[in-house]
Order: C-alpha cells, then structure tokens, then sequence
C-alpha cells in the first residue's frame, strides 16, 4: 500500500513537471514569436523600407508608452475602457444567455423571434449609435449600451444553439419518465448548455471592447477609443500602437479571467 501511493505521488510530480515544462516551452516559443515581429518591424523601419510616418516605430512606441505611463493618463484610459467593456459585458452576456436558454421553452415563440433576431444581428450595431446617445446621453452610459447590446445578441444566438445541442437521448428519457418541460429545461438542458455558455462568454470579452471603443469613437471624454482617435487625428502613430497594445492587454486580462472561471465550472 505504501508502495503504491508512494509510486502514485511521484507519478503526480512527474506529471506536474512535464505540465510546467510544456507550459514554460509555449511561453517561450510566445515570446520569441512576439520578439521577433517587433525586432523585423523595428529594422524595417530603421533601414527605411517601412516609412516611420506609416507604420510608427516599436522603440518610439514604447518611449511613448513610458513617457504616458509616467503620467497616468494610460491608466485612466485603459480604466474607462476596462470598466465600460467589463459592465456592457455582464449585462450583456447575463441577459443574452437567460434569453437563449429561455427560449427552448417554447418552440413557437422560438419560431416567431428567429427571423427577428437574426435581423437584428445583421444590422452594424455602430448604425444605432445616434439612437443610443439620444437614449443614455454621451456619458458612460451609451458606451456600456452599446457593448451590452453587442454581447446580447450574441449570446442568445449561441446559448440557443447550445440548447439545442444538448443529448436528445436525455431529453426523450426525461420525457418518456414523464417529466415536465420545466423539470427538462431545469435538469437537462441548463446544465448541458453550461459548455456553450462559458465558450460565449469568451468570445463576448472582444463583442465587449469594440462596443466600448465604438462608443468612445463617437462621444466621449476618456478612454482607450478616445484616446486613440486623437491619436490618429494627429498622425501620432505611436500613441495610436500604444492605445492599441493596451486594448490587447485587456483583452489578454479578461480572457484569463474567464479562463481560470470555465476551469472551475468544468465538470
């Protein structure tokens, strides 16, 4: 017995290390593919192939990026950004995916919305920008809005189609033990849906940030939008990199967030 366990434990290290390892090696491998870019982007740019004025410079970016940082004004854009993106998402996903699985409910109410829904998907959701200042104003409000309203719609279209992935084998034992359509949606396919919504809200984080950017393009006083339209507007190709690297980190933040979430909900 003691043997056993004691072969067990060391079989868990061995695992563990070979996990850490391969973890370790794509860290790696991530870097130097990032490194290298940066590094190619630099001296196409030093050597004049790639005009500065176009395509900016990583070595002025990061001095831009510093020069920022040292004054606070990047963290109060990326604040403004993060806290739009993050509420637009909650209401957004919370209420997208209630609808979705809401909707297995009833087949013929499912049949009615369908085509109402997928017109509503289709439609660029920048297009009710005017509809959306005149209904929140140009606060914070109507940037988180329109990133709920970007969540929303996907959310219910992929939670839905989640429901109806679900083991029909389930469903038809549930039913022939003559269980009612609450007790199925309930036991069956809420819990079964869970994969579809987790996947959801993965792909909401960047649904999200570009409701909360468009947002801050069309009116706003703060943020990473804001401020990369300013940048732009003065040609700072820079500072347009800098608000950009900055969006991608907040995407990278939020979708380990979410990542260590779907690893506790996994079953």
């Amino acid at each position: 017995m003691a043997t056993t366990s004691i072969a067990a434990s060391q079989s868990d290290r061995s695992s563990s290390a070979t996990a850490m390892s391969s973890t370790l090696r794509i860290t790696f491998y991530q870097a130097t593919l990032v490194l290298g870019m940066l590094l190619a982007w630099e001296l196409l740019v030093r050597s004049g192939v790639a005009p500065v004025y176009l395509y900016g410079q990583p070595s002025g970016i990061l001095e831009k990026g510093l020069v920022l940082i040292r004054e606070g004004d990047l963290f109060v854009h990326m604040g403004a950004t993060a806290f739009e993106a993050i509420i637009g998402f909650a209401i957004g996903t919370t209420l997208g995916s209630a609808a979705g699985l809401m909707l297995w409910l009833s087949d013929t109410v499912a049949r009615v919305l369908r085509p109402i829904i997928v017109a509503i998907n289709g439609v660029p959701k920048i297009a009710l920008a005017p509809l959306v200042i005149v209904w929140f104003g140009v606060d914070m409000g109507a940037k988180v809005a329109i990133a709920a309203s970007l969540t929303f719609i996907v959310a219910l279209i992929s939670v839905y189609q989640g429901t109806q992935e679900v083991d029909q084998d389930l469903v038809k034992l549930m039913r022939s033990l003559g269980a009612r359509r609450l007790t199925i949606w309930r036991k069956v396919i809420v819990p079964g849906s869970t994969p579809w919504i987790l996947a959801t809200m993965r792909l909401n984080i960047g649904f999200a940030m570009i409701g909360a950017v468009v947002g801050e393009y069309i009116s706003a006083k703060k943020g990473l939008g804001y401020f990369i339209y300013n940048a732009g507007a003065l040609y700072d190709l820079n500072a347009v990199f800098v608000g950009i690297f900055c969006l991608m980190v907040l995407a990278l933040v939020l979708d380990i967030v979410l990542l260590k979430v779907e690893a506790r909900f996994k079953w």
